[in-house]
């Protein structure tokens, strides 16, 4: 081995030192301290002596930002403190602010009067979340957050990143630090690189395409495989957390880590600022959402953070969110673009959406190509057509919709937009039933643009129950033709499933035992499977019990229907239809075939429903009861099991975590039982304190 010269070892030392300052300066502070030709100089130097001297190469030399070897794949990082999400508050505008102050005053019981919580309030990123561990000052890991428990190892990558230190400054820096943050790209550094891949597909290069929005090609170039490639690719940085700490300073607010953070040469936006109370909340998210547009890089809202560390741990979490942070999103964003034609969605329940097909435009964070126009009336009194100028809005992560039309720019041969009357995959008929805004496609069990839906919803739980047919498989199955129609479960052998990809003879067996169990699954829960329009399982249990048999069902008239308790004339209308088209019978002809079979008998009469006509509320953990069983409990009852509370609502059924739709329930005046309280609801008895 080489033995370093004490002057080459200063030496080396004393570049890295300069390196690293001048990146810093350079890359976070955007003050460039030398010319480049000058940093290149100095890099060279470095580069030559640890080439001749292979013991002077340390991990965190600047010299290691230029890319390693080509990985094969990224190694699996259990993180030690665990990356979680925390909660969004969607209403834009100013109470989504005091409605987080609220929950937090409330949890920690503060009154009237008691002095006002301060927070941290920062900007949301829209990036890719990132862990970076510091041992003795070195960063040594990179991962990305994944499922919050287990990331990826993206160091290599990582190090190509000029705003991130390879090593940190400072004094008092922890023994071990983890900082958490998010890798982004730049608005000009995205513009810039999809011109740059723009011109290498002009001249003819394969596999190269231009990148959908800053996060995706800022996400892409964190998870490719060759960090040479990675480091073509701009990455900016900014931390704005930390996951675990040996050592170092005591600090008391997530302000001052934040601070320290920066001190020790890791970005920290200069937008970060502590706000008291709600209303210092307020102004911060309405100055940054008036500046959105101005801001170098993509954000979707803005976080509010309790700043005390002391009362972050005393408000703790709420299953992986915690109490004491909350995103803040904003108001939707628009621009002009042209209309190119005018196409009709089939989805995957039989909707048909009209949808605007675009000429590119960048809005909301991503490339916009296509837009809804929710329906037929949508679009006429848009009044939308192939060649008009539109306003299109994207807001969040909403589909993008068209909001207006520029008629001064309207071309002279511009046509009115007409919903096809039928299907524009299958060819069934498309009908619009009575009160709805929505054509539908009637071939139900035998469109095309329904089968994943059909067979997944056939597939569930609470139909017929078909363990491991989830969707990744039905797609698989679906995609290689293995099953077109419902009856294809049935048929389908073994050979068939082991040939699909990642799926062993173990599992394939274990998939063809849970469809022979299924042969054998209630008549309600076969109805329930069919996916007919407006029936439920409650709707099908009353289906068969006043009609015993599922012949009787299928030949039945609308008139017949209409006297099941509890079905109007738009339920008895869509079963009708359904049973009218031919080939959603032979579907339940060939099912039979296939062995599918249940018990059926005499018509049961019907008995009063103790909550017919009562809207009820389930939010957090009963002590006894699952979500699923209440809920069967209260529709056997009669109720209607509503999943937001309302003026409407009758009564809230809470258990332990209730959150926001207790805070609603008791704004609105709903009644509020507990799991003893619902028992003596279902029983007939009125629960005490409630007025009968």
């Amino acid at each position: 081995m080489v033995v370093v010269p004490a002057a080459v070892q200063e030496r080396a030392d004393a570049l890295r030192e300069l390196l690293h300052r001048y990146a810093h300066s350079y890359y976070v502070l955007d003050a460039p301290q030398v010319p480049d030709a000058e940093y290149d100089k100095l890099f060279q130097e470095l580069q030559q002596l640890e080439e001749q001297y292979p013991a002077l190469l340390t991990t965190d030399s600047p010299t290691q930002r230029v890319g390693g070897k080509l990985l094969e794949g990224f190694g699996k990082v259990r993180h030690k403190v665990p990356m979680l999400s925390i909660r969004t508050e969607t209403d834009i505008e100013a109470s989504g602010a005091r409605n987080f102050d609220a929950r937090v005053r409330r949890e920690l019981a503060l009154k009237e009067g008691d002095p006002p919580v301060e927070y941290v309030a920062e900007l949301k990123f829209d990036g890719l979340a990132l862990n970076l561990r510091y041992e003795n000052g070195a960063l040594v890991q990179a991962a990305t957050r994944g499922d919050g428990e287990v990331g990826e190892d993206v160091t290599q990558n990582i190090r190509t990143v000029g705003q991130i230190p390879l090593r940190l400054a400072g004094r008092d820096i922890p023994a071990v630090l983890e900082v958490r943050g998010e890798v982004y790209m730049r608005r000009d550094d995205f513009e810039r690189l999809n011109e740059l891949q723009r011109e290498k597909i002009a001249r003819g290069a394969k596999n190269e395409k231009t990148f959908v929005n800053p996060r995706n090609a800022a996400a892409g170039a964190v998870r490719q495989l060759d960090p040479a490639i990675a480091r073509q690719r701009p990455l900016s940085f900014y931390a704005y957390g930390w996951g675990e700490i040996e050592g170092g300073p005591a600090f008391q607010t997530h302000r001052e880590v934040l601070q320290a953070l920066k001190a020790w040469g890791v970005p920290v936006s200069e937008r970060v600022t502590v706000a008291t109370g709600p209303e210092d909340l307020i102004a911060y998210h309405d100055a940054v959402g008036r500046e959105r547009d101005q801001l170098p890089f993509d954000i979707d809202g803005v976080v509010y953070k309790v700043n005390s560390l002391a009362l972050q741990k005393q408000l703790g979490f709420v299953t992986r969110e915690p109490r004491w942070a909350v995103a803040h999103k904003f108001p939707a964003q628009e621009q002009l673009t042209t209309v190119e034609s005018i196409d009709v969605y089939v989805g995957r329940t039989g909707k048909l959406t009209p949808v605007a097909r675009l000429q590119p435009v960048f809005v909301g964070g991503v490339t916009v190509t296509n837009a809804t126009l929710h329906n037929e009336d949508e679009a006429r009194r848009k009044d939308v057509r192939v060649g008009d100028t539109v306003i299109v809005r994207r807001a969040g992560d909403v589909i993008p919709e068209v909001v207006a039309v520029v008629p001064e720019k309207r071309q002279a041969d511009a046509k009115v937009f007409t919903m096809p009357r039928t299907c524009p995959v299958c060819g069934s008929e498309a009908v619009r039933e009575e009160g709805e805004a929505d054509y539908r496609c009637t071939g139900g069990l035998f469109c095309s643009a329904q089968r994943k839906h059909a067979i997944l919803h056939f597939a569930q739980r609470r139909a017929m129950d078909i363990e491991g047919l989830g969707e990744k498989l039905v797609d698989q199955m679906v995609d290689a033709g293995v099953i077109r129609t419902l009856p294809d479960l049935y048929r389908m052998g073994l050979a068939n499933l082991v040939a699909l990809e990642r799926m062993g003879e173990k599992s394939a067996q274990n998939v063809l035992a849970a469809l022979e169990k299924s042969k054998s699954a209630s008549l309600p829960r076969f109805l329930y499977g069919l996916g007919i329009r407006h029936v439920g399982e409650s709707t099908a249990r009353d289906l068969v019990r006043h009609f015993g048999k599922l012949d009787g069902i299928m030949d039945a008239s609308v008139e017949q229907l209409l006297q099941v308790p509890d079905v109007g004339p738009i339920v008895a209308e869509s079963v009708h239809a359904f049973f009218q088209q031919v080939h959603n019978r032979e579907v339940v002809e060939q099912l039979r075939a296939c062995g599918v079979h249940w018990e059926e008998g005499e018509p049961v009469a019907q008995v009063p429903k103790p909550l017919a006509g009562k809207t009820v509320v389930l939010t957090g953990t009963l002590p006894n009861l699952s979500r699923d069983e209440a809920k069967d409990m209260l529709e056997a009852a009669g109720a209607k099991v509503a999943g937001s509370v309302s003026k409407k609502t009758d009564y809230l059924v809470a258990g332990a975590e209730a959150g926001s739709k207790l805070d609603k329930a008791r704004e609105l005046g709903v009644a509020v039982l507990d799991e003893a309280g619902l028992q003596r609801l279902l029983a007939g008895e009125t629960p005490p304190g409630i007025s009968p």
